[in-house]
């Protein structure tokens, strides 16, 4: 095929079966570096050319996988504000969260936060450790359902204690709707969490130099707490919930008119009416100014393929500074609201999994998208095993050796803990043990007594050397047993190559 009459002069003309080699020099490779979409045009434009130059470059960057997980997204947040519901009276709908790892204030260390969503009045309940579930519906049955009657609805994160089977049960049995925050998305829970910044700064104001005598502090933080005036409903907590303001000083003992009943009823009325005007004219305000910082969410279907925002994952890596930015894609299974959806991860990674749309990023697909399947497994012997690109670290683990390892076609977030009589890659063992020979399974390892350390049946916890394998490529490939692994890899990225 000839070069087009209107082909720039000086220019070189690309056949349309060259393109995606040429793409590839210029965008995916070391010298190129995945500069991006401009500057892989400017590159390309020095010297080469066809018609459709500009479209091409750009689909091809945006179907490049590396870019899609290694680099860091500088969009607007995803995702307009979604308003929780404005609570029609006091003490219906609630926001609750802890405040760990504190030091120790007469035998306390943790200190749950109750704030009444409507009001803004909170309770700083000092507790001796993080409660199990049993004890949570204890303290709040005593501290809140005895005070205020039994909530409409509770929003909280899902940590242990509030999502246990245990306090759903206990709930569920009150009547009490329970509202769970997206996984690493504070925001749902906004009210508890700023409560848990102004506790923290009180105690920051009055505390000792050893900071031990928190707990001591924590009703008069409540206290000054309520009775301050809230700036979304223009009311003190207090006049919100009694109708009238204590006083700010124990000196101040002037004696207030207690309004008659009717009067009285009427006056709570007014400001409960006066509340939820001024909290829903402040809501509206605060969504305003949010969403010129955001960006409409892209709407997701079941069934669709997202990247994970790293940003809040553990990666097996030395360092998540060269870790990727995202990692997956995984299929979407369900829309739980417009902002958050459910994606079937694999079981390993151990995360609740309902996601903000923020951390989420689309899988864009055209005719350059190459999804690279992960290797299937090979048949040894009758066994169904992986191959192992390197072993990364080892340990003991209840008495038995277990290794760290990297599985070829496979990134970092699906790196697991192999029991060593699993493994036969005794060369990258050996090679794995020679760079570091004081891991486990590099010498002997020994119990404090001196007596060697043994596996079940007595065996030595020494790095066991299985059969070689015929190796594929540089980096000398192994195959690892696969009878532990069914479970780690069920729901992989074995499922983005369909």
């Amino acid at each position: 095929m000839g070069a087009p009459p209107n082909k720039p002069p000086d220019m070189l003309f690309v056949p349309e079966k060259e393109r995606q080699e040429l793409l590839l020099m210029f965008q995916d490779s070391k010298p190129a570096g995945h500069p991006g979409i401009t500057k892989t045009l400017t590159s390309i434009s020095r010297l080469f050319w066809w018609p459709t130059i500009q479209q091409d470059v750009r689909l091809f960057v945006l179907a490049c996988q590396v870019c899609a997980r290694r680099k860091t997204s500088k969009t607007l947040p995803i995702g307009l504000l979604q308003s929780l519901p404005t609570p029609k009276r006091p003490w219906s709908h609630l926001s609750m969260d802890f405040i760990v790892d504190l030091p120790k204030s007469k035998g306390h260390t943790v200190v749950l936060t109750v704030v009444d969503r409507f009001s803004k009045m909170a309770h700083f309940v000092p507790l001796p450790k993080l409660p199990t579930a049993k004890e949570l519906a204890v303290v709040f049955a005593r501290e809140i359902v005895r005070i205020h009657g039994v909530p409409s609805e509770i929003v909280s994160d899902r940590g242990a204690p509030f999502f246990s089977r245990f306090w759903r049960d206990f709930c569920a049995e009150m009547g009490v709707r329970l509202a769970f925050s997206s996984a690493y998305h504070p925001q749902t829970n906004w009210a508890a969490e700023r409560e848990n910044q102004g506790l923290e700064q009180y105690i920051r104001c009055f505390t000792t130099q050893q900071q031990d005598n928190w707990s001591e502090l924590l009703p008069w933080a409540e206290y000054a707490r309520n009775n301050a005036i809230n700036e979304t409903t223009g009311h003190s907590p207090f006049s919100a919930i009694y109708g009238f303001f204590p006083p700010a000083l124990p000196l101040q003992f002037a004696e207030q008119a207690i309004p008659a009943l009717d009067e009285h009823l009427t006056q709570l009325q007014e400001i409960w009416r006066q509340i939820r005007e001024n909290m829903e004219r402040d809501v509206a305000v605060q969504k305003r100014k949010a969403d010129r910082h955001r960006l409409q969410a892209p709407s997701y279907n079941v069934g669709d393929r997202v990247w994970l925002s790293t940003r809040n994952v553990k990666l097996r890596v030395p360092s998540m500074k060269m870790a990727p930015r995202f990692i997956g894609p995984y299929k979407i299974i369900r829309r739980v609201i417009p902002v958050a959806y459910a994606l079937a991860l694999p079981k390993h990674l151990r995360l609740h999994n309902v996601f903000h749309t923020s951390l989420l990023k689309p899988l864009l697909c055209n005719r350059y998208t190459q999804v690279v399947p992960p290797h299937p497994p090979v048949q040894v012997d009758g066994e169904t095993e992986y191959e192992v690109r390197k072993v990364l670290d080892s340990r003991l683990f209840r008495g038995a050796l277990q290794y760290l390892v990297d599985r070829v076609g496979y990134g970092p977030e699906d790196r697991s803990w192999i029991p060593a009589s699993n493994m036969s890659a005794s060369r990258l063992v050996r090679a794995f043990h020679a760079s570091h020979p004081d891991r486990p399974g590099g010498r002997p390892a020994t119990h404090p007594g001196g007596r060697p350390a043994t596996r079940p049946g007595g065996r030595p916890a020494t790095c066991p050397v299985g059969r070689p394998v015929a190796s594929r490529g540089e980096g000398g490939t192994v195959t690892l047993g696969a009878s532990s692994l069914s479970s780690v890899l069920e729901g992989s990225m074995s499922d983005a190559a369909r």
